[in-house]
């Protein structure tokens, strides 16, 4: 027997109309004459949330903190609201729901999820960035990530008042932000690397042009003089693909001060070096890595898949940027800034990381 959703989209393909509100009330009442107008109202509510929102999962998103959704199976959801992980009592009632509300997502944005590609990787109208995978590719059931952006962008006078930043620290971060130092902010998953970037960007004067380059738009930040630029996949066919690497390079063309790259992980740190090396002081990206220390590896090897020699990466490198800024581990359930260290260059020409002692022994000796 078809549950209500599977009758209702069964209606709406019998009759030739597109699903929306009043045709969806319209079926429901037809199909259910003798319901109550309160399990009307009810059922109508259930089947729109399905088809246009996130069924059982939309009553997550009204949560505060809330910044990821991660099913690892049917009956098994977790949330993330910045204090590590917590197992809900949210569940779909059966792994075949689970994977057709994945589908669901997937059609809207426009992308195929089935079994000759079994993960989709997009970013809902609502800029939900919207990840899942299929079994049996995902051994225990569909996988499902989904992370919420950021409702109400924390500034660094509220990092200092909810005890995530030091004053000291406070007002290095200003100093940073005001002598258009080139940064990285490091850290792990979930760790606040693109909150602490925001709220970092947030202090630039209104008179720099920002351009904003991501694979998906994560950072909301308060300013008046951003362009925002977002990757694309291609599609089924293989067409109309723009990556990262592609942007930074039009990015170069758009008059800016200020080159930020939401999250460096690929070749684009070739044209980004380059970029940073041609005058756009006080541009900005983060990066994974577990320690200050690990991040000039971490951009060795990213260089070198793009194909620069090593020597080319650590001189430009070492002219592009000026600090790192690590964030704590987010496994601890720590928040906030673990180390800000600078770059320096050995006698070899390599870079390494060393901690900052003040705001003069930040700045780099020829």
């Amino acid at each position: 027997m078809l549950n209500i959703l599977e009758q209702v989209q069964a209606a709406c393909i019998d009759a030739g109309v597109e699903p929306n509100v009043e045709s969806i009330s319209k079926i429901i009442r037809r199909l259910y004459p003798a319901t109550s107008q309160n399990d009307l109202v009810r059922l109508i509510d259930d089947v729109l949330s399905s088809i246009f929102g996130l069924g059982p999962l939309e009553e997550l998103l009204l949560l505060p903190n809330l910044t990821d959704i991660l099913v690892n199976r049917f009956d098994d959801v977790w949330i993330d609201r910045g204090n590590g992980l917590e197992k809900t009592d949210v569940q779909f009632n059966s792994e075949l729901a689970a994977q057709e509300f994945a589908k669901r997502i997937a059609t809207r944005g426009h992308r195929r999820l089935d079994e000759a590609q079994p993960f989709v990787d997009i970013q809902t109208d609502g800029g939900l960035r919207f990840h899942a995978i299929l079994p049996p590719i995902s051994t225990a059931g569909v996988a499902i990530a989904i992370r919420t952006p950021c409702r109400n962008p924390l500034t660094l006078e509220d990092m200092v008042a909810s005890g995530n930043l030091t004053e000291d620290k406070h007002r290095l971060l200003n100093d940073i932000v005001n002598t258009q130092m080139s940064f990285i902010v490091s850290g792990g998953t979930g760790s606040g690397k693109t909150t602490l970037l925001a709220a970092m960007l947030a202090e630039v004067l209104p008179t720099q042009r920002i351009v904003v380059i991501e694979d998906s738009a994560e950072l909301s930040i308060t300013h008046p003089n951003i362009v925002s630029l977002q990757s694309r996949l291609p599609n089924s066919e293989g067409a109309g693909g723009v990556s990262m690497t592609a942007l930074v390079r039009q990015a170069l063309r758009m008059r800016p001060d200020r080159i930020v790259v939401g999250e460096v992980r690929g070749s684009e740190v070739s044209d980004l070096l380059l970029a940073l090396n041609t005058g756009h002081k006080g541009s900005a990206t983060t990066i994974h890595a577990d320690d200050a220390a690990s991040v000039p590896t971490r951009i060795e090897a990213l260089g070198l898949l793009a194909g620069l020699p090593r020597e080319a990466i650590h001189a430009q490198m070492y002219s592009a940027f000026d600090v790192v800024i690590q964030m704590e581990d987010a496994r601890n359930g720590n928040r906030g800034i673990a180390e800000i260290a600078r770059f320096v260059r050995a006698s070899d020409g390599s870079v390494t990381t060393e901690p900052f002692g003040s705001m003069m022994s930040l700045k780099k000796v020829a």
